[in-house]
């Protein structure tokens, strides 16, 4: 058996221990199902809310399109302030007490703000999104670039390469994976800003959908969505993974 599939099957051993074992402290009255759920009805919630009732599935697409736009905005935005501080030292220094004054802001003290602003609808959760990533993945970046080898950097010259072709054939490939573990990083933050906006109010998503079980005390449906959001994440977290394999396959 290959490591990889011993690996799995490990894993799959402790999930079926784990829910097992809960499943039968639920039902031997251990464990309070008013407050920690039963995983059998917890994967018949799911089971409704996908392919019965159907509910769950524009629910999933509100959080899920709201992520993504947020995040697309957060990291684009981060990214070109990073290159622009590694370019312009003096625009770093400008703004930085700004950026520091903002970054400590607690973010969802900010949701009643952008409610007023946005409404219930998506763009209030737009304008939550973007907060959460963009300080993480604009860190990444101007680490990422100013952490490049000066040996890299002094050969490229000595051998006559131009600004351009040093930025865009040394720096920025270099730099990649340090961005990349800032971009990962910045999805999941996203998508907790999304859901937060979501659970202080919204008119659809997850976030609101786990706001409305939590005050009926519905354990099961809390717990059905929190594995849904902790699945959703690692699917996100392992896609960008494997698109940063795949833009550094040539190193």
């Amino acid at each position: 058996m290959s490591p990889r599939a011993q690996r799995g099957l490990k894993h799959l051993v402790f999930l079926v221990l784990f829910f097992g074992t809960w499943e039968w402290g639920s039902r031997a009255g251990w464990l309070d199902r008013t407050l920690f759920g039963q995983p059998s009805q917890i994967l018949l919630y799911l089971w409704r809310g996908f392919f019965v009732e159907g509910h769950l599935w524009p629910d999933l697409g509100y959080t899920v399109a709201g992520t993504l736009i947020s995040f697309a905005l957060g990291s684009i935005a981060a990214v070109a302030l990073g290159l622009a501080f590694t370019q312009w030292p003096p625009l770093e220094r400008a703004m930085d007490p700004y950026l520091t004054v903002v970054n400590a802001m607690p973010r969802f003290a900010l949701a009643p703000l952008f409610l007023l602003w946005f409404g219930l609808g998506i763009g209030s959760k737009i304008a939550m999104g973007p907060s959460p990533s963009f300080f993480i993945v604009l860190g990444n970046t101007v680490a990422g670039i100013r952490g490049v080898p000066q040996d890299f950097l002094t050969l490229s010259r000595s051998l006559g390469a131009t600004p351009g072709q040093l930025f865009f054939k040394v720096t920025l490939p270099s730099a990649v994976p340090v961005i990349f573990s800032g971009l990962r990083l910045g999805l999941i933050f996203s998508m907790l800003g999304v859901v937060g906006a979501e659970i202080i109010a919204a008119e659809h998503g997850l976030g609101q959908t786990l706001a409305y079980l939590q005050s009926n005390f519905n354990m099961d449906g809390v717990m059905a969505l929190l594995f849904l959001l902790a699945g959703l994440g690692m699917l996100v977290t392992k896609g960008m993974a494997r698109l940063e394999r795949w833009l550094l396959r040539w190193q």
